[in-house]
């Protein structure tokens, strides 16, 4: 199946994949927002090099940022965890805890 392409252009634009991968990324699912921020970066340079429509640039340019957000999120999640789970942050139990002291 396929579908037809914007007259003048090579390839057509996944701009609007971008953008939904970015915000499944920062929403539920972190790994997206990686594949957003490689996707968008691509679709930018494809339409720098002319062979996509320069009209979707900003819907490209808003899920690379998306998905910039995303990993930064994915990334400080990955240190939190390895340090909770490491014992370097503790969460204090206040069952035991002696507050007379």
């Amino acid at each position: 199946m396929s579908f037809p392409q914007e007259a003048g252009y090579q390839e057509a634009s996944q701009s609007t994949t971008i953008l939904v991968l970015g915000i499944l990324g920062l929403l539920c699912c972190g790994p997206l927002g990686i594949v957003a921020w490689v996707m968008g970066n691509n679709e930018i340079q494809a339409i720098d090099a002319g062979r996509r429509d320069p009209a979707n640039r900003g819907t490209a340019n808003a899920g690379r940022i998306v998905g910039i957000v995303a990993t930064v999120f994915l990334a400080i999640s990955v240190v939190w965890a390895i340090l909770f789970f490491s014992g370097a942050i503790t969460i204090p139990d206040f069952d035991n805890f002696d507050f007379n002291q």
